[in-house]
């Protein structure tokens, strides 16, 4: 019964954490066919069809010795530059991880390949921040306000309490916390 007080403990600290916990992706580019020249879906269909934050992770699977991945400014993406590389990877198994937001460009190590389209542009989109709540204005730039007697409502009434002490709320909520719990021991 202990551990079941322990798990039920960290479920309940837990479960905010976890709804909040957005966990990065990895993405395969090119799909199954890989970094190649000419994949099964082209490479622009295939990032816009994707959305990439920060901290995603993209991996490129090609031909060691006969290819690349270069990542470049927008200027040597254009014209297929692969002497001024902000990065390059050439392991034939390369990951990436998408550090900031913004456009990220990858070129074929192979000029010839890139100059036949194996190209990549990615859009990491911006991490949303929450909106700061505004702090009221201090009560003495604000007029005074004038409420007439007619708007004014009498208070609501009080609630009702259960004085038989059988706590239903609660029996409900360890019921289901009980349940979770049987769910969550029979997948694992």
């Amino acid at each position: 019964m202990a551990i079941f007080h322990r798990f039920l403990g960290l479920l309940i600290l837990m479960a905010p954490m976890l709804l909040l916990h957005v966990v990065a992706r990895q993405f395969d580019v090119g799909g199954k066919d890989g970094w190649v020249l000419k994949p099964t879906e082209d490479y622009d269909h295939w990032a816009q069809r994707n959305r990439f934050q920060v901290n995603d992770t993209l991996h490129f699977k090609y031909n060691k010795g006969i290819d690349s991945v270069v990542v470049v400014k927008k200027e040597d993406f254009d014209s297929c530059n692969i002497n001024n590389p902000i990065q390059k990877m050439d392991g034939g198994d390369s990951t990436f991880q998408l550090s900031n937001s913004g456009l990220f460009y990858f070129i074929s190590g192979n000029l010839n390949n890139c100059k036949n389209g194996q190209k990549l542009i990615v859009l990491v989109m911006a991490v949303r921040q929450p909106i700061p709540k505004a702090a009221p204005p201090p009560a003495s730039i604000l007029p005074p306000q004038k409420i007439p007697a007619t708007d004014l409502t009498s208070p609501a009434p009080t609630p009702t309490t259960d004085k038989s002490g059988s706590g239903r709320v609660g029996v409900s909520v360890s019921v289901g916390i009980v349940f979770m719990f049987i769910a969550f021991v029979g997948l694992v």
